[in-house]
């Protein structure tokens, strides 16, 4: 599984797309049923153009996002939501600099300029998306001493979110996964949901990804060897 918490330096895109492996793809329309939710990751404004953590192009996956979202009945979002001083951040830590790495109870964890903090401009969701029937907004990464990336489980790799809960008690069985970024926060969810037992499509066209040191061709092999299926929003039928 894809580590986040292994990178060592910034975020600099390297040009490896190419070179990822085809993971499984659905064939012609994907026809969409009431077990069916759509998932949106952190389409947060820390995470577009201008923010202290920002994904490149990360913008242009609203338009798109808004435009699935309507073949849906059932949508998730999640909001990054992290206390001042939260342990990924670097300023909460003497003498280190974002993108350095620190042993931490949980493991490796890599450190970030400050991000998504309660109640700030930054943490809120983009003001584009137009997602009115959205049923739940799942924030994440709100406990001060343990980061959390997927929208399942926090980066410990054992407090649940309570998301799989919700979805199966709603009988939502088909997850379609969407946002920021393909790499990190998208793929630790398609990760945790087939782990959960749930048949995961991720729509790339609706993510962007940071792809840091080969990190986008790492996270398709990862979620293409679990059985995340790799679709298009194209393949939605109407």
């Amino acid at each position: 599984m894809l580590d986040r918490r292994q990178i060592l330096t910034g975020l600099g895109t390297i040009a490896m797309a190419s070179l990822a492996p085809k993971a499984l793809s659905a064939a012609g329309k994907v026809s969409l049923d009431r077990t069916s939710v759509l998932l949106v990751i952190d389409v947060q404004n820390c995470f577009l153009p201008g923010g202290s953590l920002a994904v490149k192009d990360g913008d242009k996956v609203v338009p798109v996002i808004n435009g699935i979202a309507k073949k849906f009945a059932d949508v998730v979002m999640t909001q990054d939501w992290h206390t001042p001083g939260h342990i990924s951040f670097a300023s909460s830590h003497s003498g280190k600099k974002p993108f350095e790495t620190l042993e931490v109870k949980y493991g490796k964890q890599v450190l970030w300029p400050d991000h998504c903090v309660q109640g700030t401009d930054g943490a809120a969701l983009s003001k584009d998306l137009a997602i009115p029937h959205t049923e739940l907004i799942l924030r994440k990464g709100f406990n001060k001493d343990v980061d959390s990336y997927s929208a399942f489980t926090e980066a410990d790799g054992k407090t649940t979110t309570g998301l799989a809960a919700y979805l199966k008690a709603r009988k939502l069985q088909r997850v379609f996964i969407a946002g920021l970024a393909t790499d990190f926060c998208v793929a630790w969810s398609a990760l945790d949901a087939r782990k959960a037992g749930f048949d995961v499509y991720v729509i790339e066209d609706a993510c962007r990804g940071i792809d840091t040191q080969g990190s986008l061709a790492k996270a398709w092999a990862d979620m293409n060897k679990a059985g995340v299926k790799r679709i298009q929003s194209g393949d939605l039928a109407a």
